[in-house]
C-alpha cells in the first residue's frame, strides 16, 4: 500500500498484512510530530506526484533489498504534537534486509517526495526546509 491521507495511519493493519509464511522480520518506522518548540504542523503534498514518486521508491526498495513487501502511508493536514505523521512497513525473510529497506525508503521519501511541512509556533508559522 502507498497512500497519502488525512486520517489515522493503519499501523496494525499493515503489520498484520506483512506477516506471511516466508517473512521473518517486519520493520516499521512511525514518524511522530515532536515537541521541539512547536504547537503543531500543517503538512501539504502534491498528491499525484507524491504517490508516483513513492511508488518508484517502493519498487527500488523491492529490487535492491530482499524484501517481501513495502508499505508507505503519509499524512497531510493539520497535525498536533504527538500525532502520527508517516508510516513505513517493510517485511523480509531476514531482519537486515527489512531494516535496510526501511531506512532506504525513509531517506528517499524525505529527499524526493513533494511533501511540505509548515511548523506552527506561538510566534507564527515557518516552512521546514527539505
Amino acid at each position: 500500500m502507498i497512500d497519502i491521507r488525512e486520517g489515522e495511519l493503519p499501523l496494525e493493519e499493515l503489520v498484520r498484512g506483512a506477516r506471511k509464511g516466508e517473512v521473518g522480520a517486519v520493520v516499521t518506522f512511525l514518524g511522530i510530530v515532536r515537541d521541539d518548540g512547536i504547537q503543531g504542523m500543517e503538512v501539504e503534498a502534491y498528491t499525484e506526484a507524491a504517490l508516483e514518486e513513492i511508488g518508484r521508491i517502493k519498487e527500488e526498495a523491492l529490487e535492491r533489498f530482499e524484501v517481501s513487501s513495502v508499505d508507505v502511508v503519509h499524512r497531510v493536514g493539520r497535525l498536533s504534537v504527538g500525532q502520527d505523521l508517516a508510516l513505513i512497513v517493510c517485511a523480509a525473510p531476514h531482519r537486515q534486509a527489512a531494516f535496510q529497506a526501511c531506512s532506504y525508503v525513509l531517506e528517499e521519501l524525505k529527499a524526493r517526495v513533494p511533501i511540505w511541512k509548515k511548523e506552527i509556533t506561538g510566534e507564527g508559522e515557518r516552512w521546514v526546509k527539505p
